[in-house]
């Protein structure tokens, strides 16, 4: 056998380098990051880091990036920030591009998020805010609704 990895090693080591990418993602999503600089920390190319990211994970390195800083924002508008605030606060550059992206993505406008009765989340676990809370694309995110109201009869 030859000193080359096999391939099972290789693709183990790439998996590793990913994991890492994502890592940072999650950790420094309010830092200026883009997909150049993800993929040097990564070894790699940025389209190749790209292709190899989207077949691990299901999505982009940058909807991943993005995913996350809409996932901290609306914590932050829970909270009672300010959507200007919590923009900026995540790492977002142009108010407009957030709010486009956070409604993609939550399936409503950041000041109705920041609006709506949050007080059902307020009383959860933690972890079960961050599986609750969590965005997802196409406005399908796994919010907590509001009750209806009670019937009069």
């Amino acid at each position: 056998m030859s000193g080359t990895p096999d391939a099972a090693s290789e693709e183990l080591a790439t998996l590793t380098l990913l994991r890492q990418a994502r890592d940072m993602i999650d950790r420094d999503y309010a830092q200026p990051l883009d997909v150049p600089t993800i993929a040097a920390k990564a070894f790699m190319s940025p389209a190749h880091f790209s292709r190899k990211f989207r077949a691990a994970y299901g999505e982009t390195p940058y909807n991943h990036l993005m995913t996350r800083r809409i996932e901290r924002a609306s914590a932050m508008l829970r909270a009672g920030m300010n959507v200007t605030d919590a923009c900026m606060a995540v790492g977002a550059t142009s108010l407009g591009s957030f709010s486009s992206r956070f409604t993609e993505i939550m399936g409503e406008t950041p000041s109705s998020y920041r609006a709506r009765d949050h007080s059902a989340v307020e009383s959860m676990p933690p972890c079960f805010v961050r599986s609750t809370t969590r965005p997802a694309r196409n406005g399908k995110s796994s919010r907590i609704e509001e009750a209806p109201a009670a019937s009069p009869h």
